[in-house]
């Protein structure tokens, strides 16, 4: 009887070991920093074409992790895909010129929103909360990039062929 509960506390004890080390690796996985919010400031851009972009997306200012997208809405008035991103404040205001793109993680990976900064000049406004960012590159849509391609090299075709004759 002794030894079988023995055997018993073993197993449980690994069992949970076994849950707590998969919960680590959940939140390893998943980036997450902390259960609780941290101090944050909102800075809005609107895009032509926010691809694939979802809500969490990283915001990255030269590949380091400084916020997330909190927020994706479409304007009513000029139909655009209006981005709210959310900065952690221990990086500061960024500049007025500063700039927002849609990149992609690699060829066909995430995509992300990359600040980047602009030039602060004697006069420049800081960008605060609620501000938008007015220079924007929209993200580049892998499908719309090979019906280009196949567009061009279809229409070369049809135009050599019409010399031909």
């Amino acid at each position: 009887m002794q030894q079988t509960r023995k055997l018993e506390l073993w197993v449980g004890s690994f069992v949970i070991t076994g849950i707590c080390a998969i919960l680590v690796m959940i939140f390893q996985v998943a980036d997450v920093k902390g259960l609780g919010s941290s101090d944050t400031y909102t800075l809005k851009a609107a895009f032509d074409n926010i691809g694939s972009l979802k809500v969490r997306s990283p915001v990255k200012v030269g590949g380091v992790v400084i916020g997330r997208v909190s927020d994706i809405t479409l304007d009513t008035e000029s139909y655009l895909p209006v981005v709210s991103l959310s900065i952690d404040s221990q990086y500061g205001p960024f500049p007025d010129t500063s700039s927002a793109q849609i990149l992609t993680s690699g060829l066909i990976g995430e995509q992300y929103i990359g600040l980047v900064p602009g030039f602060v000049f004697d006069d420049e406004e800081m960008l605060v909360e609620g501000n938008f960012i007015e220079d924007t590159k929209s993200a580049l849509v892998l499908e719309d990039l090979i019906g280009q391609v196949l567009y061009s090299v279809g229409g070369s075709d049809s135009e050599s062929n019409s010399d031909d004759k």
